[in-house]
């Protein structure tokens, strides 16, 4: 069965963002939305991981969870998606000029 799949896409190649504008719309950019299968959303996930880059990309689509869906990430980021007793949480990297200064 279908289901409504959303992809965030930063600073990746040019023929990555073309080929997800053949199965999603490019609602704004570097932000895609669409129904599709499993099988086509991980079809289209691998091939974004593939081509990432130094980008980041984000998938969220349904799932039978307590909150609706789940995210998977690639590419370098600061916000890594945790599990914590079943729930996805946002951890924050502090980077290096944030370290440096003083609290």
């Amino acid at each position: 069965m279908a289901s409504m799949i959303v992809i965030s896409v930063t600073s990746v190649p040019d023929h990555l963002r073309g080929a997800l504008t053949r199965w999603l719309l490019e609602v704004t950019p570097e932000l895609y939305v669409g129904t599709v299968s499993a099988r086509v959303r991980d079809e289209l996930w691998n091939s974004v991981a593939a081509c990432t880059g130094e980008g980041i990309a984000v998938l969220a689509y349904p799932s039978n969870n307590e909150q609706g869906f789940e995210l998977r990430t690639t590419g370098s980021h600061r916000r890594n998606p945790l599990d914590f007793d079943g729930l996805t949480l946002i951890a924050f990297q502090r980077t290096t000029k944030e370290m440096a200064k003083p609290l």
